[in-house]
C-alpha cells in the first residue's frame, strides 16, 4: 500500500515525525494483517467443526481481533465487517479498505489537532489506487498545496519513491474517446471523429516541477523528477514525449504499474528527507482537537 503523507492542506502526521511513521505504518500494517488472517484462519476451521453457527458468530472474528489490537493504543484500526470474508483474496480487499479509512485518520489528525476532512474521500477511487495498488515505500502528497511567498499554489499528485519523485496528473475520459497530445496549453479529446480542446495536463505538471525543483535547489537536495500523464481508460496518441516526461496510457497501464510494484527497495533516507522538505513547504489548515479544547480550558 502507498502511503499518504500529505492529502490537500490538511494536518498530517507524517509533517510531526516524517522519518518515524512510514516505517511504524508498514511495521503496524504487516502484524494487523497476519493477526487478522491468524484469526480467519482459525475461524475458517472452527466453522468446520460446527453443525450450528449462531447469528452472531459471523463477525465474533473482527470483535476479537478489535479487543487484540485494542491493547496496543497505537493501532487506531477499526474492523467494521457483518460477515466473514469467505475466501483469503476477500480478506484482502476487506484488509485493504480498513487500512484505508486508518490511512485518511492519520492524513487528517495528529494527537493534538485535526482537519475537517471532506467525507467524499472515503470513496474518492483514484485516491484508492494510489493507497491500494503500490508499494508500502511509496510516499503519496495527494492533491497538496504548497506555501511560497505568502501565496498558496495547489499541486499535481506526487509520488516519492525510494529512487526518484514522479509528479503525476491523471487524464480520464469516457474509454471511447482518445486524447491526443498538443502543446503545454492544449489538448484534444476526439469522439467519432470530432474534437473538443481542453487544458494541457503539462500546465500543472511543469508548475508542480518548476515548485519541488526550487525546494530541491534551496536545500541542496539531489533526486531524478519525473512527470507522468496517466489515463487508465484512454489511449494517448502523441509524437514525441517531452523531456523527463512519460504518457501512460490504458496500453501501458498495466506493464507502468507493474514496474513500479516490482520495485524491491527498502524506504531511502534521502527519499526521507524529500518528503521532509516537501512537507515542511506544504500548507497546513487545522485546529486544535476538541479533548484538547477542553483541557486547555481547565488550566
Amino acid at each position: 500500500m502507498g502511503q499518504l503523507i500529505k492529502l490537500e492542506n490538511y494536518i498530517s502526521r507524517y509533517q510531526n515525525d516524517v522519518y518515524h511513521y512510514p516505517g511504524h505504518f508498514i511495521r503496524l500494517k504487516q502484524e494487523n494483517w497476519k493477526s487478522l488472517l491468524d484469526l480467519w484462519q482459525q475461524r475458517q476451521e472452527e466453522l468446520k467443526l460446527e453443525s450450528t453457527i449462531e447469528e452472531k458468530s459471523s463477525s465474533s472474528i473482527f470483535k476479537r481481533l478489535n479487543d487484540l489490537l485494542k491493547k496496543d493504543q497505537t493501532s487506531e484500526i477499526d474492523y467494521e465487517q457483518d460477515s466473514i470474508p469467505e475466501t483469503e483474496e476477500q480478506l484482502k480487499r476487506f484488509f485493504l479498505d480498513s487500512i484505508f479509512k486508518f490511512q485518511l485518520n492519520w492524513a487528517s489528525t495528529t494527537l493534538t489537532q485535526m482537519s475537517f476532512l471532506d467525507h467524499n474521500y472515503h470513496h474518492d477511487l483514484r485516491l484508492k489506487y494510489f493507497m491500494q495498488r503500490f508499494p508500502d515505500t511509496y510516499l503519496f502528497m495527494y492533491r497538496p498545496v504548497f506555501k511560497l511567498k505568502n501565496a498558496a499554489v495547489d499541486a499535481d499528485i506526487i509520488m516519492i519513491t525510494p529512487i526518484d519523485v514522479q509528479v503525476i496528473n491523471v487524464v480520464e475520459m469516457s474509454s471511447d474517446h482518445t486524447i491526443i497530445a498538443g502543446d503545454d496549453r492544449s489538448w484534444f479529446s476526439e469522439h467519432n471523429r470530432v474534437k473538443a480542446k481542453f487544458l494541457s495536463p503539462m500546465l500543472s505538471l511543469k508548475r508542480t516541477d518548476k515548485i519541488i525543483r526550487s525546494i530541491f535547489d534551496f536545500y541542496g537536495i539531489e533526486m531524478p523528477i519525473k512527470k507522468v500523464v496517466l489515463s487508465r481508460t484512454n489511449q494517448i496518441k502523441f509524437d514525441l514525449e517531452p523531456f523527463q516526461t512519460q504518457y501512460i496510457d490504458r496500453d501501458q497501464h498495466e506493464s507502468w504499474l507493474m514496474r513500479q510494484r516490482q520495485l524491491s527497495s527498502p524506504l531511502k533516507h534521502q527519499q526521507l528527507k524529500v518528503a521532509e522538505v516537501l512537507l515542511k513547504h506544504s500548507d497546513t489548515v487545522s485546529v486544535y482537537r476538541p479533548e484538547w479544547d477542553r483541557n486547555e480550558g481547565k488550566e
